[in-house]
């Protein structure tokens, strides 16, 4: 089964963001992430909205979990916490 991370985030520094994009595109890469959405128009229908909306596909659940927790992605993330609000759930696809 796949694996998916949805994530939602408030960014507050652009610029910033984008350094943990790019820190965090080799482990994607690495663990064959597929972005599905990622930052396009939205609304939130229930619940509070956020500005920017991403989903990944990964080729299992485990692939998805192993990319969060790898040194690369962890190393990636520190770049993204100081400069935006949100959450990720990683779910088991169908």
């Amino acid at each position: 089964m796949k694996g998916y991370w949805i994530g939602r985030y408030d960014v507050r520094d652009a610029d910033t963001y984008k350094l943990y994009a790019e820190a965090a595109k080799p482990a994607f890469e690495e663990f064959g992430a597929v972005p599905l959405a990622r930052a396009g128009r939205s609304q939130a229908m229930e619940g509070q909205g956020r500005g920017r909306n991403v989903v990944l596909e990964f080729p299992s659940y485990q692939a998805a979990l192993d990319c969060w927790n790898s040194p690369v992605y962890q190393a990636a993330r520190k770049h993204r916490l100081p400069v935006s609000d949100g959450e990720i759930v990683i779910v088991e696809g169908l």
